[in-house]
């Protein structure tokens, strides 16, 4: 019998061992800080202070159970880099905010309450750490009627952008960033707007979009013949297409950038395990967790590079972790403090869990598989099979303790054994976790051998090795600093015939591994997933468009629930003018770039600018080519919000003069904040490098409007435009540290803001 051993000893008993970088992840976002942002915990209480917390959900089925034991088991776990579970629950258990789950779906009904009570929705959400996922497809497309106000709706893609907009405005808890899921149905009106509608990288930037297949698509698609479209309000057809031909766009924008990508959303309710409670619409941001509208879902993952014993899968400690985490999981569930009542009510009825993996490309290299091998596909089908397995055994062992999950009845399960969870795994992403853990990410290959790495202290450039490849190459004889350094290079071994063969068939890369490879991969482990799995099917710079429907038609072939492409470098694409043609340059490739020279005499506008640190001045000029130059005057002269100012100036004009466009400049600037925002008849000035982007955005505006310039085309002087709105003096009494006038240090006092040095102040 296993006796608990008090926290002082256990914690210094069992300590994790972190890499530099897992150090620096859990110092920025997970350790707990003072009300002076200095971290006041350690890796060690962090994971106990998580393990006790989980372990107290206990007591809700047993008044005698040993808290300290089940704390104390699940401490070892984390410690030890056994399991990890998502970054809300290691950020937020046993702590005031307690909400511990990653993933959300929430409705979104033909009605303008239902679109804006689930942005409220999104909003607390997302404030408390959580990603949600939508599906628009029940909005009715763009032009179609309104009768309330007998006007024309603006379609699902204009209630993205509202959705976008928000999250942008919200910083999750403090330490994550919104995230969404946007799903459209391919039999939606407004499938092809949708499809398009992340064409440029800076739209919907907090969005990922997928495309909802269904198998009536599919089967059109496999006879080369048109589908209907029908319209959410009537749930008549509204027209046809020609399946194909909207394949081909699916596959183009996903060619050039990545998105959208696709979900088989009839498979994925095949799968559903409660189609009595409702259907499957979304998933979460990242596409690995199919929902019912208002459930959420809490994941961990399972670190596979601790599961290898003497060259050989350590099926023993596998199982031992498999059915600890599950009970951590299920755990998890009872101690969330849930942002809305109704997704409390959803979750608690199916109690899903999302059990999953890390570190698959290290087991297989400490096994000496090649990621592409068929060795390694086997491995990956045994493996899940066997922690789905030992997930359900888990799960029926706690419906016994603790009874069936609510809705079991109306489950697909109702006739077998009682389980406690609807779902028990899913394979997802593991960014953040797996630095922690030192782990590669989820199932996919490694993305590098060899990588640089700034030395923070010296500033000197550290070369950082796979610690598996790093071994066999001394343990073979064939390690050297000047091997490493090629290797940095190329970013693959495949080439190098010094290193052994076998050694170069199991050390393989992401863009080693043929797209194909990735999705037979992939299904493996979906075989014996019941949720999804979370997957990037890598293409080099060259691959065509036809490669890219090659694996779709391969992932839906397989059976995959989704799939994510991303050809090399297509979001960091430029066209490099060569003689008198172009390339498309990957994101490996450079091409220095000069600024034009400045002309003598240049034209331009200057606008006033009301910005929190004063009146500031913007005067964009131009060249025969277009804005050539930025420059602007802030208050009197000297100070470091001036020079600041100057500097940002300076760069955009090199920016402008290097044939960066002004959008470009405009996108990075905009939307920068200070602690002292300004508000102004035109709309918020939220710092000075806001100001001068706003300014830069009307001056290209104003450039288009043909009654603001005279016939040859040059610029005349403008406006002020915009003026301080005339409100309560205290809204804008901010935290600029430096006067706008002298550059001295601001002072604060008596509820007011004054410069001791010029007599400056924001009370008047």
């Amino acid at each position: 019998m296993v006796m608990s051993i008090n926290r002082e000893e256990l914690l210094e008993k069992v300590k994790p061992v972190l890499t530099q970088n897992a150090l620096t992840v859990l110092k920025k976002r997970y350790l707990k800080k003072d009300a002076d942002g200095n971290v006041c915990e350690t890796p060690e209480e962090l994971f106990w202070r998580v393990a006790e917390n989980i372990a107290s959900a206990d007591k809700n089925y047993d008044s005698n159970a040993d808290i300290q034991l089940a704390a104390q088991e699940f401490y070892i776990t984390m410690a030890s880099m056994d399991f990890l579970p998502n970054s809300p629950t290691l950020m937020n258990a046993g702590r005031p905010l307690q909400q511990l789950a990653a993933c959300f779906v929430l409705p979104i009904e033909d009605s303008m309450d239902s679109i804006f009570e689930t942005l409220k929705n999104t909003a607390l959400i997302h404030k408390s750490g959580g990603g949600t996922g939508f599906s628009f497809s029940r909005l009715r497309p763009k032009k179609d009627v309104v009768n309330s106000t007998s006007g024309v709706s603006s379609g699902p893609v204009s209630f993205m952008q509202v959705f976008n907009a928000a999250t942008e405005a919200i910083k999750q808890g403090g330490t994550r960033r919104g995230a969404n899921m946007g799903i459209l149905r391919i039999d939606h009106p407004d499938i092809m707007e949708f499809i398009s509608c992340k064409t440029h990288n800076e739209s919907l930037n907090n969005f990922n979009i997928s495309v909802g297949i269904t198998q009536e698509f599919m089967d059109a698609l496999e006879e080369d013949r048109e589908y209907s479209l029908y319209s959410p309000r009537t749930k008549e057809e509204a027209g046809k297409l020609k399946a194909k031909d909207v394949m081909e766009k699916v596959v183009e924008q996903a060619w050039k950038n990545g998105e959208p990508g696709i979900v088989f959303l009839d498979r994925m309710n095949e799968a559903n395990p409660t189609p009595q409670i409702g259907e499957i619409e979304s998933t979460n941001p990242c596409g690995e967790q199919p929902l019912l509208p208002y459930e959420s879902c809490n994941l961990g993952s399972i670190n596979l590079a601790n599961m290898v014993k003497e060259g050989a899968v350590d099926w023993e400690r596998l199982e031992k972790v498999t059915k600890t985490s599950v009970h951590f999981l299920d755990n998890v569930i009872d101690m969330n403090n849930f942002p809305i009542k109704r997704i409390e009510e959803m979750t608690k009825a199916n109690r899903k869990i999302g059990l999953g993996v890390m570190g698959w490309a290290d087991m297989l290299m400490q096994l000496g598989l090649g990621y592409n091998s068929h060795e390694a596909l086997k491995l990956g089908e045994k493996l899940m099979n066997f922690i789905e397995d030992k997930s359900r055994e888990a799960s029926e062992d706690l419906a016994l303790k603790r009874g069936a999950f609510p809705n079991f009845k109306k489950s697909v399960y109702a006739e077998k054994s009682p389980r406690r969870n609807a779902t028990l795994t899913t394979i997802a992403p593991t960014g953040t976790i797996g630095i922690i853990a030192g782990a590669s990410g989820g199932i996919e290959p490694a993305f590098a051998l060899v990588y640089k790495r700034a030395n923070v202290l010296d500033k000197a450039e550290m070369l950082e090795v796979n610690p598996y490849f790093e071994k066999t190459a001394k343990d073979g004889g064939f390690y050297s600093k000047e091997l490493m350094d090629k290797i940095v290079e190329k970013g693959s071994i495949k080439e190098f015939k010094e290193i052994p063969e076998k050694s170069r068939k199991v050390f393989v890369t992401s863009h080693d591994i043929l797209p194909e490879d990735h999705i037979r991969m992939q299904a493996a482990f979906q075989k014996f997933t019941h949720n999804a799995v979370s997957k990037t099917v890598n293409f080099a710079h060259s691959a065509t468009r036809e490669d890219v429907s090659k694996a779709y038609q391969l992932a839906y072939k397989l059976g995959c629930k989704g799939v994510t492409v991303y050809r090399d470098g297509s979001r960091d694409e430029q066209v490099l003018n060569l003689g008198n043609g172009s390339k498309k340059a990957s994101k490996h490739e450079f091409k220095e770039r000069r600024p034009r020279q400045r002309p003598k005499v240049t034209r331009g506008s200057t606008y006033l600018m009301h910005t929190g640190c004063g009146k500031m001045y913007v005067t964009v000029n131009e060249d025969e080519q277009g804005a050539c130059e930025v420059f602007t005057q802030l208050g009197k002269s000297g100070g470091c919000t001036a020079s600041q100012a100057e500097a940002v100036s300076r760069l955009i004009s090199l920016s402008l003069r290097s044939g960066i466009s002004q959008e470009e400049v405009i996108y990075q600037l905009k939307g920068i904040r200070c602690p002292s925002p300004t508000l102004t008849e035109g709309g918020a000035i939220l710092s000075c490098a806001d100001a001068i982007a706003k300014a830069l955005d009307n001056y290209h505006k104003d450039r288009q409007n043909p009654e603001l310039f005279n016939k040859n085309g040059k610029p005349s002087v403008l406006t002020e435009p915009s003026a301080p709105v005339k409100i309560n003096k205290q809204n804008l009494v901010g935290s600029c540290p430096q006067c706008p006038d002298c550059g001295e240090m601001l002072e604060f006092g008596e509820g007011c803001v004054v410069c001791r040095a010029c007599g400056y102040s924001k009370c008047w």
